[in-house]
């Protein structure tokens, strides 16, 4: 697919969970310096690394639920992930930005437009765009659907946040969710 793209669908049986709290775990002690605590010390220092998606207070975002499980600032702006709900017809239509994104459908379907390539991505679906590349996805499945989105570097939240605070009503307010886009980076193509 051009080398854009890459789309992985997950087995089922691969455990991701655990490996990644640990190396969370392990880096959150590491980036203040000095030497590797013993086990006691880590237990001691660490910070639960869970985040339960539901406690976190939604963002609406052209028609999605958009909650940061981990936002740029806990990373030095390295990266951030997301979680986004996407019902029916809901999602960004075709834009750019300068930082890569990855995203793995969670639940139900997503139509992605990429370099003008269109496809479905289901639950247990790995979409990866490079920073330039066109895109823009749209909730297919009756049922909203669940996404994870990885950008890196961390840079979506400035935009998703000020359309959460300063859009009321779509489309009146589609002006302002251009300009926006266009002050925090995000360059939507005009319709066709």
């Amino acid at each position: 697919m051009k080398g854009h793209l890459r789309i992985f669908s997950w087995n089922g049986a691969t455990h991701i969970l655990p490996p990644v709290t640990h190396w969370l775990a392990h880096r959150r002690i590491r980036l203040g310096g000095g030497t590797a605590p013993s086990r006691s010390q880590e237990q001691e220092t660490v910070e639960t690394p869970i985040v339960r998606s539901r406690e976190i207070n939604p963002l609406h975002v052209l028609g999605t639920e958009v909650r940061f499980l981990c936002e740029g600032q806990q990373t030095a702006n390295a990266w951030s992930l997301m979680e986004v709900t996407l019902p029916r017809d809901a999602g960004p239509p075709p834009h750019h930005h300068s930082w890569d994104e990855a995203y793995f459908v969670t639940a139900g379907e997503v139509r992605f437009t990429v370099a003008g390539e269109h496809f479905i991505a289901t639950a247990g679906d790995f979409v990866y765009t490079r920073g330039g590349v066109v895109h823009g996805f749209q909730g297919v499945s009756d049922d909203p659907a669940r996404v994870l989105i990885f950008d890196a570097p961390a840079h979506a939240g400035a935009f998703f946040k000020r359309v959460d605070s300063e859009v009321d009503e779509l489309p009146r307010d589609l002006p302002k969710v251009l300009e926006i886009g266009e002050r925090t980076g995000i360059h939507f193509l005009p319709p066709s």
